[in-house]
């Protein structure tokens, strides 16, 4: 069938980020959220794109792994917080991550600096991060997850524990005003709590969607850290929560 110069600019938006929700494509798009249902339609009947649960998708990534899917997903947003957060790091410093896609991205940025101490409980990042200009990455121990390739759990807690960082920085799935910082997973969470404990900056890095979601376990309040880093200005009563517990607030430039 002959496109329409928005079903162009939907197959484009899908190609960049993997998978987007109907009410993310009609804000993008300036349209009502039926003019998205009504243009997705065509899309969906001829296979070109995947239709599921409020979101569309390409179908070449139904097949990845979650992960990997979720990396596709604002990746612009992502590599700019990214690109953001490795600027403040110097070579030789020494650095903390947590599994996240966020984190992931930052871990590319950092491709860039020399000799760091990298303690993470990611696969992806120590990969990324090992054996590349003098650095010394030290890993989480323990089952890894089929879906993110992390350890989690008692041992990978214990693990981290014994370190002291200049930079703790973990991502997170959910930030709400009167809930804090939460996210989906106990031992995710767990770990997260842990993390920030470690370093001598403790930073937060998030998207802006995350912004006003709740996940089912809390990680800290806002005054459990000392920074976050995102994309775009968060909601009032966010940024208010932020201000009063003192954590500063930074916002990567377009």
């Amino acid at each position: 069938m002959i496109h329409s110069k928005r079903h162009g600019e939907i197959l484009r938006l899908l190609g960049e980020e993997g998978t987007i929700t109907i009410a993310s494509l009609a804000e993008r798009l300036g349209v009502s959220l039926e003019t998205v249902r009504r243009d997705v339609r065509p899309l969906t009947d001829e296979g070109s794109i995947l239709k599921m649960h409020g979101a569309v998708s390409l179908p070449s990534m139904a097949g990845e792994a979650p992960f990997e899917r979720r990396m596709r997903e604002n990746a612009e947003a992502k590599r700019l917080i990214a690109r953001m957060v490795a600027a403040t790091i110097r070579d030789g410093e020494s650095v903390m991550l947590d599994t996240g896609t966020t984190t992931s991205f930052l871990a590319r940025e950092l491709l860039g600096h020399r000799r760091l101490t990298v303690v993470t409980n990611s696969s992806d990042i120590a990969r990324t991060l090992a054996t590349v200009n003098g650095n010394k990455v030290y890993m989480a121990g323990g089952e890894l997850r089929s879906d993110s390739g992390a350890a989690f759990g008692v041992t990978a807690i214990d693990f981290v524990s014994r370190f002291s960082v200049s930079h703790a920085v973990i991502s997170i799935g959910a930030v709400d005003a009167v809930a804090g910082l939460t996210d989906y997973e106990l031992e995710e969470a767990e770990f997260a709590r842990m993390v920030l404990s470690r370093g001598q900056r403790s930073l937060v890095i998030t998207d802006h969607t995350k912004f006003g979601r709740q996940g089912l376990v809390q990680v800290c309040g806002f005054d459990g850290f000392s920074e976050l880093a995102t994309d775009q200005p968060p909601p009032r009563d966010i940024a208010a929560a932020l201000s009063q517990a003192g954590a500063r607030l930074s916002i990567a430039a377009t």
